[in-house]
């Protein structure tokens, strides 16, 4: 296979992933938003804020189980047909946030995380057919940086516009609108592929057969528990329970605690792309996860234990700076499996590391959440924050055992393991 192809075979496919990431944005949006509005939907749904609660959780049931069946179906159709599917589901589930009741609710948090399983996972397989190997972990970084930049708006953004009056209906209702437009201009952009994938072995084995490559990995497993402990102070704190605990155990106001934790997904704006680029550039990806779970946990005992050095919202603007890390895993699943299971290896990824959100999830609030505001402010915020240290050092600790992909631990004689397929080369 020649690296040296004229890029204008993989041009439509570099135009149709800017388009993804359009969704991606918007996916993050849908994600975080909810959480400046729980007041809003309680009334719209008729349901206290634990039942808000209950609806908002659901998102990660369908979208972890969802992503093993956006692997396949980009791995045996392609993107042209699969990733416009997902984004329906998205704009019908806010379509449907915004009727009355809690089943409506329910059904349309639902249909949100079945959809924006496709987001980050079709998002990859486009980045992998439109650019080399060389750059693909700055490629999926840069994919990250434009879903967290949609997590900081969707809080920092939303949060005063619901609260100074903007109906919560109506903006449920441009969202749907907005991702359909999007699904419709990413169905007539994308290049059909489908016949090329069906040719793969991947789709010759069955419909299963790139999950049984896939997890009989042993690295597999290691890439998205490592993932998925370094995504869970994000994704589960600081989505979820940040507002609320700043609130609480530190005394901010409302305002301040939304531009606070809004500090962590931006700094993912920043950190995915550049520790990606670093990746890249070094040719190894063990030290730059090692470089990114250090920060962490420096940045989590100096919030606790120091926290006059630095102000709030700049530590955990670091904070998530430095957990862009946990993309890199993503990187690495990709290059220790086989081209053709490219597809299945991000949504194989999307259930290991959102399966560990689903089990840490339920864990912290047990262990945290229901006792918020009944406990002693400093001491329940330093058991919190020592919660997501432990997991930090945990991930830290099953990297060791990941097995180094990057160029520079590849022979020059190889060939680089992320080429998907003909169509890169």
């Amino acid at each position: 296979m020649d690296l040296t192809e004229t890029p204008a075979r993989t041009r439509p496919y570099v135009i149709a992933w800017v388009f993804s990431l359009i969704f991606y944005f918007l996916e993050y949006a849908v994600r975080s938003g909810p959480a400046v509005m729980i007041p809003e939907l309680a009334r719209t749904f008729g349901v206290d804020a634990v039942g808000v609660g209950a609806i908002l959780g659901t998102y990660y049931y369908t979208y972890s189980v969802t992503g093993l069946v956006a692997g396949v179906a980009l791995d045996r159709t392609g993107a042209k047909y699969a990733l416009p599917t997902g984004i329906a589901m998205v704009a019908l589930g806010c379509l449907l946030f915004a009727l009355p009741g809690a089943t409506a609710g329910n059904s349309g948090r639902l249909l949100q995380g079945a959809g924006s399983a496709f987001a980050f996972t079709g998002s990859v397989y486009l980045a992998s057919r439109g650019f080399r190997a060389q750059s693909l972990a700055t490629a999926i970084g840069a994919t990250q940086c434009l879903g967290m930049l949609g997590g900081a708006l969707g809080q920092s953004l939303v949060g005063p516009l619901i609260h100074g009056g903007f109906d919560v209906r109506v903006f449920w209702v441009l969202m749907g609108l907005a991702n359909l437009a999007t699904g419709v201009a990413l169905y007539f952009i994308t290049p059909n592929d489908a016949n090329e994938q069906a040719r793969q072995p991947a789709a010759q084995g069955g419909l299963l057969q790139p999950y049984k490559i896939v997890f009989s990995n042993p690295q597999s497993y290691l890439c998205g528990l490592v993932a998925g402990l370094l995504f869970a102070p994000t994704t589960i704190f600081a989505m979820n329970w940040g507002v609320a605990a700043l609130q609480q155990d530190q005394r901010l106001s409302y305002a301040a605690a939304i531009w606070a934790c809004s500090m962590v997904p931006l700094g993912w704006v920043v950190g995915c792309p550049a520790l990606g680029w670093l990746a890249d550039r070094l040719g190894r990806r063990k030290p730059v996860i090692w470089l990114g779970a250090g920060g962490m946990v420096l940045l989590g005992l100096q919030q606790l234990y120091l926290p006059a050095l630095l102000p709030l919202p700049v530590s955990l603007l670091l904070f998530g700076i430095a957990s862009g890390a946990a993309m890199i895993p993503y990187s690495i699943i990709k290059e220790a499996n086989p081209d053709h299971v490219k597809g299945s290896a991000t949504g194989a990824m999307n259930f290991l590391t959102f399966g560990v959100s689903a089990v840490l999830g339920p864990l912290f609030a047990r262990l945290y959440g229901q006792s918020l505001g009944l406990a002693d402010p400093a001491a329940h915020f330093e058991r919190g924050g020592l919660f997501w240290i432990a997991c930090t050092c945990l991930a830290l600790l099953a990297s060791l055992l990941l097995r180094e992909t990057g160029a520079a631990a590849r022979p020059a004689t190889s060939m680089p393991a992320t080429n998907p397929s003909p169509a890169l080369t």
